[in-house]
C-alpha cells in the first residue's frame, strides 16, 4: 500500500502546501538541531575540558537558549498546522463523500449504506493521525536523517559510514512489519463491514424480530460479530508493539555501534573530544525519524485505509441514466414534447443477470394521470427509478417537455419531480418538519396538504422518532403524500407514485386519490402524474392504464402508446 495515495491532493487541495511547509520547518528545526548539539558540544568542551566558568560562556548559553526556543516554536508551529490542517481534510472529505453519494444515487448506495456509514464516521474520523502524524513525520524521515548525515560525515566520515549502513535496517523491517499489518489490518477492516452490516440489518429488521420474539436470538450473532472485530484489533495492536520493540532495539543497536567506534578513536587520541561529543549527541537524531515514523504507521494505519475507501467512493462510476438505445427514437412532434416520455427504456442491475426491464415506452401528458400495472417484480419501481435518474439506463430515453435526461442538470430535474416510494423515509422532528423536508410553506399549506392526503387525525407539530417512528405504516404513507403535494404547489410538475395507497383503508385510500386525481386535473397547471399501483381503485381513477406482463397494452388505443418487448 503506497504511503500517500496520489489522488489524495486533488480533493484536498491545501495539503500539498502543508507538506510543503512541513518540509521547510523540517529543514528549519533540523538545522536547530544541528546547532544544538554543537553549542552543547562547545560549552561541555570548554568547560569541563577547558576549565572555564559559565559566565565566561554566556555567548554560548544565549545562543544555546535561542536555539531552544527555535526548536520549541518550529515544534509548536508543526503541531497547529497539522492539526487545523487534518481538520480541513476531515471536514472536506466527509462533505465530498456525501455529496457524492448523494450523485451517485439510492440504487448505488442500496448495498453499501454500512460502509459509507461507516466512512462517514468513524473511518474519516481515522484521518486525523494519518493527516496530523503521519504524512509529516514521512516528510521529516525524508529530510532530517539526510542533513544530520551530511554534518556528521563533515566532523566524522567513519561515523557517517556506520550510519549509513545501519540506518536502512529499520525502513526494511518497518516494511516487513507493515506489510505484515496491512494484512490484518485488512482483516480488521472486514471484521468491522461485517460488524456494521449484520448491526444495520438487525436495527432493520427489528419490528419483525420483536414481532415474532427473535429478537433475543441476534445477542449471540452480534456478540460472535463484536468479538471477532475485537480480536482482529488486538492482532493488530500486539503487533504494533512488536515492531515498536524492533525498531527500537535497531535504533538502539546502530547508535551503540557508533560510540564503540567513537570511544575506541577518542581513547587513541584519533578524534577530538568536542567533535567526538558532538557526533555522540547527534547520531540518535539520524535514527529518530525513522523510529517516529515507524511508531506513526500504526496509529496511522486505519486512517490510510479509510482514505483510500473514501477516495474510491469519490471516483466511482455514477449511475449512468443517459446512455441511449442504437437506434434513437425520432424526435417527437410539437405537441408531444408536453409531458414525459419513456423510449424504449432497458435496465439491468449490475448484481443480477437478467434485465429488470426492457423496451418500456410510455407517455404522460400534462393533465394526465397514467397507472403503471404490473405484478409485483415486473419492474414497476424500476421504471420510476429510471425516470428519476437513480438507476442506470442501458438504452433507451427519458425526456421531459422534449428536453432529455441525458441532458439536463440532475438537480434541475430533481426539482421538477414530486416521488412517493413505496417505503417513504421520514426523519426525526416533527410530522410538519417531514412533510416541509426541502420545501418552505407555512403553517397553512401544511394543514392544507396534510387534511388532501387524508390526515387530518394528525397533528404537525407530533414529535416522531427516527425513521417516522410513533406513526402506523398508513400514517407515513400519508405524511409522504402530503410532502409530494406541497412539491407540486411548490412548482414541480411531474409526480411520480410508486403503491401509494398500499397500506391504507378504503375512505383514506379514497381521500388520497381524490388529491392524485384534483392535482393531475387542475385546471390552472395540470400535472403529468404517473402512478405504479396495482389496487383496482387506484386504476379505476386513472385516465390511462399502461400494463406491463406478457402481452402489454394501453388500455386506451392513442398516440401515447406503451408497450414492453
Amino acid at each position: 500500500m503506497s504511503p500517500v495515495d496520489s489522488r489524495l491532493p486533488r480533493y484536498a487541495p491545501g495539503l500539498r502546501g502543508f507538506l510543503g511547509a512541513t518540509f521547510v520547518l523540517g529543514v528549519v528545526g533540523t538545522a536547530a538541531v544541528i546547532a544544538q548539539a554543537a553549542l552543547i558540544a562547545r560549552l561541555v568542551a570548554a568547560v569541563f575540558r577547558g576549565g572555564e566558568g559559565l559566565a565566561q560562556q554566556r555567548e554560548t548559553l544565549v545562543l544555546l537558549a535561542g536555539v531552544v526556543i527555535v526548536r520549541a516554536a518550529v515544534a509548536w508551529t508543526q503541531e497547529t498546522t497539522a492539526a487545523r490542517t487534518a481538520g480541513r481534510v476531515r471536514a472536506r472529505l466527509r462533505s465530498l463523500l456525501l455529496r457524492r453519494s448523494f450523485d451517485l444515487g439510492p440504487a448505488w448506495i442500496g448495498e453499501r449504506s454500512s460502509m459509507l456509514s461507516r466512512l462517514a464516521t468513524h473511518g474519516i474520523d481515522a484521518i486525523d493521525p494519518y493527516v496530523a502524524t503521519y504524512l509529516p513525520q514521512l516528510v521529516l524521515a525524508v529530510v532530517a536523517p539526510v542533513l544530520v548525515v551530511v554534518q556528521i560525515g563533515m566532523t566524522d566520515p567513519l561515523s557517517a559510514v556506520i550510519i549509513v549502513v545501519t540506518l536502512p535496517l529499520i525502513p526494511l523491517f518497518g516494511a516487513l512489519v507493515g506489510w505484515s499489518t496491512d494484512q490484518r489490518l485488512a482483516r480488521q477492516v472486514e471484521a468491522l463491514q461485517r460488524l456494521s452490516h449484520h448491526f444495520l440489518d438487525v436495527l432493520d429488521g427489528l419490528p419483525v424480530l420483536r414481532a415474532y420474539r427473535r429478537g433475543h436470538a441476534q445477542r449471540n450473532t452480534i456478540a460472535a460479530a463484536t468479538n471477532e472485530y475485537r480480536l482482529a484489533t488486538m492482532s493488530v495492536l500486539r503487533l504494533s508493539f512488536l515492531s515498536s520493540f524492533v525498531l527500537e532495539l535497531t535504533a538502539t543497536l546502530s547508535v551503540a555501534v557508533v560510540a564503540v567506534a567513537i570511544g575506541l578513536r577518542l581513547d587513541n587520541d584519533h578524534l577530538g573530544f568536542q567533535s567526538a561529543l558532538f557526533v555522540l549527541i547527534l547520531v540518535p537524531e539520524a535514527y529518530l525519524p525513522l523510529r517516529a515514523l515507524g511508531a506513526s504507521f500504526h496509529t496511522a494505519a486505519e486512517g490510510r485505509a479509510a482514505t483510500i475507501e473514501v477516495l474510491d467512493v469519490l471516483e466511482a462510476s455514477p449511475s449512468d441514466t443517459t446512455a441511449t438505445s442504437p437506434s434513437p427514437p425520432a424526435e417527437p412532434s410539437a405537441e408531444e414534447h408536453a409531458g414525459l416520455r419513456v423510449d424504449n427504456i432497458a435496465v439491468t442491475y449490475v448484481d443480477r443477470p437478467h434485465p429488470a426491464v426492457t423496451e418500456v415506452t410510455l407517455a404522460v401528458g400534462p393533465g394526465e394521470l397514467v397507472a403503471l400495472v404490473a405484478p409485483s417484480g415486473t419492474g414497476k419501481s424500476t421504471v420510476i427509478a429510471a425516470i428519476l435518474g437513480i438507476v442506470a439506463i442501458d438504452a433507451g430515453t427519458v425526456t421531459f417537455d422534449g428536453r432529455r435526461l441525458a441532458d439536463t442538470d440532475r438537480e434541475a430535474w430533481w426539482r421538477r419531480i414530486a416521488w412517493v416510494p413505496q417505503r417513504p423515509a421520514l426523519v426525526a422532528g416533527t410530522v410538519a418538519d417531514n412533510i416541509t423536508l426541502g420545501n418552505a410553506a407555512d403553517d397553512d399549506s401544511v394543514l392544507a396538504v396534510l387534511n388532501a392526503a387524508g390526515g387530518a387525525e394528525l397533528d404537525p407539530e407530533r414529535v416522531l422518532g427516527e425513521g417516522g417512528s410513533g406513526l402506523s405504516a398508513g400514517q407515513k404513507q400519508r405524511v409522504a403524500v402530503a410532502r409530494a403535494l406541497l412539491r407540486c404547489t411548490g412548482g414541480a410538475d411531474l409526480l411520480l407514485l410508486d403503491e401509494p395507497t398500499e397500506h391504507l383503508d378504503r375512505d383514506n385510500e379514497a381521500t388520497v386519490l381524490r388529491a392524485i386525481t384534483a392535482l393531475a386535473h387542475d385546471p390552472v397547471t395540470p400535472r403529468c402524474v404517473l402512478m405504479a399501483t396495482h389496487r383496482p381503485e387506484a386504476i379505476a381513477v386513472a385516465d390511462r392504464v399502461v400494463r406491463l406482463d406478457a402481452n402489454p397494452r394501453d388500455e386506451r388505443a392513442d398516440d401515447h402508446a406503451a408497450s414492453v418487448g
